[in-house]
């Protein structure tokens, strides 16, 4: 059985938390268990929380979920861009997968919600690469 640590960035929950329940029933289905749920406020803060959980003997993967909805402008790419690479050195440096379903950036509202299963998609993503290494 995998343990997973679930990450939330939650700017913009509407949309968040629909893909956190995702992942959460990605995991229950999967037999995985979330040993740990870490919320932060926005995509930009979660770098440090997947280091955390990632740093735990408890933990297997760690899931990212979140959204970055606020228009298509440069600086929501440079978030989103940014997180995804410090994501992945959080997985490299603590040797544990650290997996990113994200919606946006350059979406509204709306369409962010239309990719909830993203948060599902990240869940299964560290399960699956957990599994691999075991």
């Amino acid at each position: 059985m995998v343990s997973l640590g679930l990450v939330v960035a939650r700017f913009n929950d509407s949309v968040t938390e629909p893909m956190a329940e995702a992942a959460r029933e990605a995991a229950a289905d999967r037999d995985a268990v979330i040993v740990d749920e870490v919320s932060v406020p926005g995509a930009y803060d979660s770098p440090l929380a997947a280091d955390r959980l990632a740093r735990r003997d408890d933990v297997d993967a760690v899931a990212v979920v979140g959204a970055i909805v606020t228009g298509d402008t440069e600086h929501d790419h440079v978030i989103a861009s940014a997180t995804a690479d410090k994501l992945t050195r959080v997985s490299l440096d603590r040797d544990t997968p650290v997996t990113f379903g994200v919606s946006g950036p350059g979406m509204s509202g709306a369409e962010a919600r239309e990719r909830v299963d993203k948060g599902a998609d990240a869940a299964e993503a560290a399960i699956d690469l957990a599994a691999e290494l075991d």
